[in-house]
């Protein structure tokens, strides 16, 4: 059991069968993974939903939406290439989830960087139930009003503890908060996951964050606890991640790399590697 992290908190690792069992659910159920996401990554988005196990539906139309998201198991939206039509379509979508019971992620690419997307993420928030806030810890700090900083739509950092920040952002969007970065961190407010899977090598590929909320879409869609299924999902796309790492050349080697050891992904090899976690007395 490793020691004490912050004052008054100490940890132990969840068993990873837990996150396991989730990855198994995932390709036996094969839930459909609505996207309204953006264009930059929007293939890589799908693929990476077909290796986790799932299946994905790319459709923005505010004509469409509603229907689409009905036959979902789960809705992810993605900010990044933000326009007007595509917060309408989001918002149809997501209150069509909400009426149905279905979990919506929400990825605030670039939240801090411009008015547009912060107040977009702010209002999209407000108007639906977001099951997980996945972002880095420059957005999740911005959108906790704790103090974070966003270059375009990379993280630079948050002013304080990342494990407050994250647990204050729950507490005032009312979610759980998926929190990525060297170490993830998951939270409901309360409890507080840390997943330390993942490969440095995952920072320099464009879309890992997108890909992300995608697998997280995936296993939120086959659970009840958002914030084990988000801690799961990281670990298991992070797992992936140190698997494409041994023996690629650079970066695009690596990306290649990270979609088959994804798909490849065993759930006994999640068991026996998933490194998450729990802490307690925070």
């Amino acid at each position: 059991m490793p020691g004490n992290t912050t004052e008054g908190s100490s940890t132990r690792f969840m068993d990873g069968a837990i996150s396991a069992g989730l990855l198994a659910a995932v390709r036996s159920e094969r839930p459909l993974v609505h996207h309204i996401t953006n264009s930059v990554t929007i293939n890589d988005c799908a693929n990476i939903t077909i290796c986790a196990g799932a299946a994905p539906v790319m459709a923005e139309a505010p004509e469409e939406v509603a229907e689409m998201v009905a036959a979902a198991g789960a809705l992810v939206l993605n900010i990044g290439t933000l326009s007007a039509a595509q917060v309408d379509a989001m918002l149809i979508a997501g209150r069509r989830a909400n009426d149905l019971g279905i979990p919506v992620v929400l990825d605030p690419v670039g939240a801090g960087a411009t008015r547009f997307r912060t107040e977009t993420t702010r209002r999209l928030l407000d108007a639906l139930d977001v099951a997980v806030l996945k972002g880095n810890a420059g957005e999740i700090g911005v959108l906790a009003g704790t103090g974070g900083s966003v270059r375009g739509v990379d993280s630079g950092g948050v002013a304080g503890d990342p494990v407050e920040t994250a647990r204050e952002c729950a507490r005032a969007a009312g979610t759980v908060v998926a929190m990525t970065g060297a170490v993830d961190v998951v939270t409901d407010g309360e409890r507080v996951y840390r997943v330390r899977n993942g490969n440095p090598a995952m920072d320099r590929l464009s879309g890992t964050g997108c890909m992300a909320a995608s697998v997280t879409g995936a296993f939120v869609a086959v659970a009840d606890d958002y914030a084990i299924a988000s801690a799961a999902a990281l670990a298991a796309f992070g797992r992936a991640g140190e698997r494409a790492a041994a023996g690629t050349r650079g970066p695009y080697s690596f990306r290649t790399a990270l979609f088959d050891e994804l798909a490849g992904l065993a759930p006994d090899d999640l068991a026996g590697h998933a490194r998450i976690e729990e802490l307690y007395g925070v």
